[in-house]
């Protein structure tokens, strides 16, 4: 991963992130951990959870990301269900994290859900 990043393009990412998740039974979640020139450096498996919800806690994500040297974060996370849309939990979740982020200069850039249906992301919707 660290010779050909995973990174390189949008559809690379949407590509390795449904081979890996797409087809799980319980939710995932990873966080992406990337360096100032959005290098990856690190993709960590936060967790697992039940058919549909898996904690995620702000203050271990920012914590990490400290621990890592990381300034920018995507979140990622499946829906066994198969749709990607994102939960009114999924959001405020997503907005928690950026805000503890953002007063320890880490961005959040993205929150990605992928499904059997697709995938979609937060900040294209606008909801970041």
């Amino acid at each position: 991963m660290r010779e050909k990043p995973v990174l390189g393009s949008w559809q690379a990412l949407i590509d390795y992130l449904t081979i890996d998740m797409a087809h799980l039974t319980v939710e995932r979640v990873r966080v992406l951990y990337l360096n100032a020139q959005n290098l990856l450096i690190h993709d960590e498996h936060v967790g697992d959870g039940s058919i549909n919800e898996a904690a995620i806690h702000p203050r271990e994500v920012i914590r990490r990301a400290l621990d890592l040297g990381s300034t920018a974060i995507i979140l990622v996370h499946n829906h066994p269900s198969g749709s990607p849309q994102p939960s009114r939990a999924d959001i405020d979740i997503t907005n928690r994290i950026a805000e503890a982020g953002r007063l320890l200069g880490i961005v959040v850039h993205d929150h990605i859900i992928i499904g059997r249906e697709g995938h979609v992301s937060l900040r294209m919707k606008g909801l970041i």
